[in-house]
């Protein structure tokens, strides 16, 4: 059972009571992501959160990492392009510390120069990484290409210049305009006392009254049919394909989700039982549907070598335009539905996934679903509305592309219509 409230400062706060585990998942939500971000601060989000760990007016860098780890709990946090999670797992009788910390990381961090120095090295090795990695950047490629001139584009770690160029009242100012009690949802999942968790919030979040007023208004992002291919001296290619998906909140996203299951989106899938198990052609193939508050994408990857690129392509399309032709069988669409209820509710298994997933559902839709509801949401939905679903996303006549590695541009995409 879920229970809802609002402190007196206007952070949202969000409850389950889970008597019988002996563990609290605890979530700081943020309404800010790269989304929010321009071409001089890209990446300015995720520096924050990073630097949220470098110590406090109470804090060194160390003892936040030691006052979990002295009571075994888990500490971490992630920025994505629309918002900025940091959360703790512990023992419910360490709760108070949990929060102690997490509070003390979010409302007094010291944002210190000479931290914010070393930090800058640790991300830009962290891009790096991430362009070392041509399996992540590919998607990360395909964002650009598909979002392009629009922040919902930009890479959430941001570039080397961008980085590079972060200093401590650009923080801060960023912080004031997003960091606000309107932007905030605090999600906790596990056995605790309700009266004494409300207690706790509120003394801690007592003093955090940011009203510094956001700029500006972020106009939705529009599909745009485009190109981006990176060259490089590697022995794979790999390709992500990209048609316009759904956002988060529209009826279509259940739909989208069990047509996906049976396209790409589990080993028994059509995609990978045709290009990997049946042909052999690609040991990494598969489709998932990225939804963010105004638009939604739909993307199609593989990992190929260049000799074997032209022939999973085709196979790829095909398997598209199979899909539009014959859609989805009764058996299939029932063996989708309980495919994707197995794996929502053994995802809910931890206190840190229902933390993770009812504090996401509060920040974006301003509601939370009970396991019930969102059963009760597969199952209704029927083969019309996966055929509804099937004609509006899968159109491979606008598709956007992103390539990465040692190929001729012009052979290996002359059958892609793009």
């Amino acid at each position: 059972m879920y229970q809802k409230y609002k402190l007196s400062n206007g952070v949202r706060v969000v409850l389950e009571k889970i008597s019988h585990v002996r563990s609290v998942s605890i979530g700081f939500w943020v309404k800010t992501g790269s989304i929010d971000e321009n071409v001089e601060n890209n990446g300015i989000t995720h520096f924050i959160e990073h630097m949220l760990f470098k110590g406090t007016k109470n804090r060194t860098a160390k003892d936040i990492a030691k006052a979990i780890d002295d009571i075994g709990g888990q500490l971490n946090a992630f920025t994505s392009k629309e918002c900025t999670c940091y959360y703790a797992k512990v023992l419910d009788t360490h709760m108070d510390i949990a929060i102690d910390v997490l509070t003390d990381m979010l409302f007094y961090s010291l944002f210190d120069p000479e931290e914010i120095k070393k930090e800058q090295s640790v991300v830009l090795e962290e891009i790096n990484m991430y362009e070392d990695s041509p399996e992540d950047d590919v998607h990360d490629l395909l964002s650009k290409a598909v979002f392009q001139g629009h922040s919902l584009g930009f890479p959430v770690l941001g570039t080397q210049k961008t980085v590079n160029s972060f200093h401590r009242n650009m923080l801060i100012k960023y912080m004031k305009e997003h960091y606000t009690p309107e932007n905030i949802v605090i999600s906790i999942v596990g056995n605790f006392k309700e009266e004494e968790i409300l207690y706790l919030l509120e003394e801690k979040c007592k003093d955090f009254k940011n009203t510094f007023p956001s700029s500006g208004i972020i106009e939705p992002a529009k599909f745009i049919k485009n190109k981006f291919i990176k060259h490089k001296d590697i022995e794979q290619v790999h390709i992500c394909m990209g048609v316009e998906g759904v956002p988060i909140n529209s009826k279509d996203h259940y739909p989208l989700l069990l047509v996906n299951t049976v396209f790409g989106g589990s080993m028994s899938s059509r995609l990978f039982q045709n290009i990997r198990e049946d042909k052999g052609l690609a040991y990494s193939v598969y489709s998932y549907l990225s939804s963010y508050k105004d638009i939604g994408l739909f993307t199609i990857y593989s990992g190929v070598s260049p000799s074997q690129f032209d022939e999973v392509l085709r196979l790829i399309q095909e398997e598209g335009n199979n899909m539009r032709k014959i859609g989805l069988t009764e058996e299939e669409l029932q063996k989708s539905k309980e495919q994707l209820k197995g794996n929502y509710i053994l995802g809910l298994e931890s206190t840190s996934s229902r933390m993770l997933s009812i504090g996401k559902s509060e920040l974006f839709l301003n509601k939370i679903y009970s396991p019930k509801e969102i059963m009760q949401k597969i199952d209704k939905v029927s083969i019309q509305d996966i055929k509804r679903v099937i004609d509006k996303v899968f159109s491979f006549d606008e598709v956007a592309v992103s390539m990465i590695g040692n190929m001729n541009k012009n052979e290996n995409l002359k059958n892609l219509r793009c």
